[in-house]
């Protein structure tokens, strides 16, 4: 087929054609947010449109950022089965406290994430509080994927190139709230499960399948880095994800009379810590 580039440039030839071509191709890519939040085609069941502050769609490969206030819910939710989520947050307020995955494991005694789960800064602070979980395969073990692991599985991890690091996207990401790569902890990652074995190995049991969703509750205002990038544990020799969907919306952070807050003396006391940094900053 040949191309009248000629006629298409004697098109572009003023600002105003451009942008006449431009608005005429009328396209739109399922990875932009939806914009108002409220006319996502998929709101969380039970949520109505109008509450929604935030919606979009992560592409396989790609990432996103939030700044969130105190209360806000977050859903993450692997539409197809292989979306996996590599997540950080750290205190919007005061990025040195950060997510603390040693201490997230070690407060509530247990390493497994799933509800009720607190995810802990190195301040002793409850960041944020998985609310609900139809999932049940996630992993606090092993991080987000490294630049190394891509190049050596797949021969590239720069975000802009096909096979993007998970640690590459979190990168991204986190320039966009002027933070650089030592400003980057370890990572949760949501929908991709680990196990330790009884000989201490690191089990894969990968996805719970398509359509589970993890909520997030933000105990302080948050910035949320998110990257959706094949587990390092991921057996499959391809680059294999797939959309992530996020929504947001205002809820509440957790209360003293909140059956969370007090499940165990550990978990009581790093409640009563973020509740009082919380009043203290008038937040």
């Amino acid at each position: 087929m040949t191309i009248d580039s000629s006629a298409r440039m004697a098109t572009l030839d003023s600002v105003g054609a451009a942008r006449s071509d431009a608005r005429a191709r009328g396209s739109r890519s399922p990875w932009m947010p939806d914009l108002p939040a409220a006319s996502t085609p998929n709101p969380p069941e039970g949520v109505p449109a109008t509450e929604l502050l935030w919606s979009e769609t992560v592409a396989p490969g790609g990432y996103t950022h939030l700044r969130v206030a105190r209360g806000t819910r977050i859903r993450l939710e692997d539409t197809d089965g292989d979306a996996s989520a590599s997540v950080v947050v750290l205190n919007a307020l005061n990025t040195a406290e950060r997510l603390n995955v040693a201490d997230t494991q070690k407060i509530p005694w247990q390493a497994y994430l799933g509800a009720g789960h607190p995810l802990l800064s190195g301040d002793g602070r409850v960041l944020a509080t998985v609310v609900e979980d139809t999932s049940g395969r996630h992993d606090a073990l092993c991080g987000a994927s490294g630049d190394a692991w891509n190049v050596r599985k797949f021969g590239d991890a720069t975000p802009e190139g096909p096979t993007p690091s998970g640690h590459a996207l979190l990168r991204m990401a986190a320039s966009k709230h002027g933070l650089t790569r030592r400003d980057i902890p370890p990572a949760v990652s949501f929908f991709k499960g680990v196990r330790v074995a009884a000989d201490g190995a690191l089990d894969w049991i990968g996805s719970a399948g398509a359509a589970a969703h993890v909520d997030l509750v933000a105990e302080l205002p948050l910035i949320v880095l998110v990257a959706n990038a094949p587990h390092p544990l991921d057996p499959r020799s391809d680059y294999v994800a797939g959309p992530l969907r996020v929504h947001a919306w205002r809820s509440r952070p957790t209360r003293s009379d909140d059956s969370r807050h007090a499940t165990t003396p550990e978990r009581e006391r790093a409640y009563l810590n973020t509740i009082a940094y919380a009043e203290l900053a008038g937040l």
